[in-house]
């Protein structure tokens, strides 16, 4: 079904807005994938704050083109059927959301990235992104890596109250 022009006009300026506020913006080809899978992929995706689009190519190109930061952007990627991955909170949701999802349609391919500061990703860097954790996972092995010598600080002073503990407990046995 055709677009009216006041429906590209609204297409272009969402997509704009999702590119200013995107901290990365990851292209995938998802050709013969289908409708039940990509609802699954959009599903999966919005659990971490990331937003998957199908947009045409040309009202892509226009919304890059609106944004000065996406000058060097190489306009031969936009070919074939594209999905785009945006998120406003985490740079690497939008990577590993679609990583995850490639595992078992491996028919979805990474094209690129566009990062918040305009620069361009190439497929293997939103790879490599993708294989980093994400914001949540690297608080809590930060959390457990501050806390690990409280933790052993602690273990060795009840160690010694313990010790204490069992020669009283073992002393009373023999008496008792």
């Amino acid at each position: 079904m055709a677009l009216s022009k006041d429906k590209k006009r609204e297409v272009v300026s969402e997509v704009s807005e999702l590119l200013g506020s995107s901290k990365l913006t990851v292209i995938a080809q998802y050709d013969g994938t289908s409708v039940k899978a990509m609802q699954t992929l959009r599903a999966q995706a919005r659990e971490n704050g990331t937003q998957v689009k199908v947009v045409k190519n040309r009202l892509f190109k226009l919304a890059l083109q609106a944004d000065k930061r996406f000058e060097d952007v190489p306009q031969d990627l936009f070919n074939g059927q594209l999905l785009y991955a945006f998120n406003s909170e985490d740079e690497v949701a939008p990577a590993s959301s679609l990583a995850n999802f490639a595992k078992t349609e491996t028919q979805v391919q990474f094209v690129g990235g566009l990062s918040s500061d305009g620069q361009f990703l190439s497929a293997d860097d939103v790879r490599a992104l993708a294989s980093l954790p994400g914001k949540d996972q690297l608080r809590a092995q930060l959390v457990g890596t501050i806390a690990a010598p409280l933790s052993g600080f602690a273990n060795v002073l009840a160690g010694n109250v313990r010790g204490v503990l069992n020669v009283l407990n073992a002393r009373a046995d023999q008496l008792g």
